[in-house]
């Protein structure tokens, strides 16, 4: 679909955000740095995201000035709280009843940046996410099957995680960790890649 015009690096371990650019038709490296993930006093949930995604971009893009370093954070927000990965079991439990029959809403950071270029663009990325009212039994179940331990807010809409959302407004993509519509906007506006023909 898409060709690589100059090099990638994609800031992140997630083997969903390597599956979606690698479907794409891109070829990248993955670099990936630990950065802390603690949300600063007075910190809004949009703050935080870029936030991350800033930092995650930094070790990778000092290291390959001339690349284009990719990086993502997403998180799940009930209100203003946000929802990280869950800790342990009841944990988990707890996050997936807290959202159980209402809607709350996924937001990715997004920062695309290259050294070489002067060029660090973040942006947020919002979907709107409605769970279907469902019983402890069935949050426990779910955690049972162990698919929610590394995902923000407990569940993962791709996979087994399907069955809780009612219903999604926006980017199906970014609740899964990639608004693919927005990172291919800049990546094309940029010559980074180009359409295949």
């Amino acid at each position: 679909m898409y060709c690589n015009r100059k090099s990638i690096v994609l800031a992140s371990g997630s083997p969903r955000r390597q599956h979606y650019l690698k479907e794409m038709g891109l070829v990248f490296s993955v670099i990936t740095s630990s950065v802390d993930e603690v949300v600063c006093r007075d910190e809004t949930p949009d703050d935080f995201v870029c936030r991350m995604a800033r930092e995650k971009s930094a070790i990778p893009a000092q290291k390959f000035p001339e690349s284009w370093v990719i990086s993502g954070d997403t998180v799940v927000c009930s209100g203003a709280e946000i929802l990280g990965k869950p800790v342990d079991r009841e944990d988990a439990i707890s996050m997936l009843m807290s959202l159980s029959g209402i809607e709350h809403r996924v937001k990715t950071g997004l920062c695309v940046a290259c050294v070489a270029e002067n060029i660090s663009i973040v942006r947020v990325v919002t979907t709107k996410v409605l769970f279907a009212e469902f019983s402890e039994t069935t949050a426990r179940a779910y955690v049972a099957s162990g698919e929610c331990f590394d995902k923000a807010g407990s569940y993962g809409i791709q996979g087994k995680g399907a069955f809780l959302v009612k219903a999604i407004e926006g980017s199906y993509s970014n609740v899964v960790g990639l608004p693919l519509t927005e990172l291919l906007d800049i990546l094309m506006e940029h010559k980074v890649i180009s359409a295949c023909q």
